[in-house]
């Protein structure tokens, strides 16, 4: 099972994730996730192209979120 099928699997199958199960998933308090994305560093730089803002709210891709942990 790839990272990509356990993240869809355990996050009920949508293909976005909201920033506090981003968070959940990076082991990360959801106001630290959305401070470092804030900033300029490595981390924000690799999950930023993964972010998508529909209305006032962001979510980001599952593919780019498992790309992202697979790379680490």
């Amino acid at each position: 099972m790839t990272t990509e099928e356990l993240i869809l699997s355990s996050y009920g199958g949508s293909p976005l994730l909201s920033l506090g199960q981003v968070a959940e998933i990076l082991h990360r308090s959801p106001e630290g996730l959305r401070i470092t994305l804030s900033g300029d560093n490595e981390i924000a730089r690799k999950l930023k192209p993964a972010r998508i803002k529909i209305g006032r709210r962001v979510y980001f891709r599952v593919g780019s979120i498992a790309q992202f942990i697979d790379e680490a």
